[in-house]
């Protein structure tokens, strides 16, 4: 996997969009890896699933924090900011 164009870059705030985009990419690019260990049993290829399986924890970690941050701020949640106006 290339660490160089990471989806868990968080340089810069991702819109909720971008982000799901990003899980979408991951679990794309693991596709072919998880085909060859599952079905051919390419002991290599289960290893590039561990590394990408690795990479979408520290990703889903990256996206549970930023989530909490927002909720926190008052940014986020659509519903949750309706209700505090009732």
């Amino acid at each position: 996997m290339n660490t160089e164009d990471s989806p868990t870059d968080t340089a810069a705030p991702a819109t909720p969009l971008s982000r799901y985009e990003q899980l979408k990419a991951l679990v794309a690019a693991a596709e072919a890896d998880f085909v060859k260990f599952y079905n051919d049993g390419n002991k290599a290829a289960g290893t590039r699933v561990r590394a990408a399986m690795q990479e979408l924890k520290n990703f889903a970690q990256t996206v549970r924090t930023e989530v909490q941050t927002i909720k926190n701020e008052g940014k986020g949640g659509g519903d949750a900011a309706a209700d505090a106006d009732a």
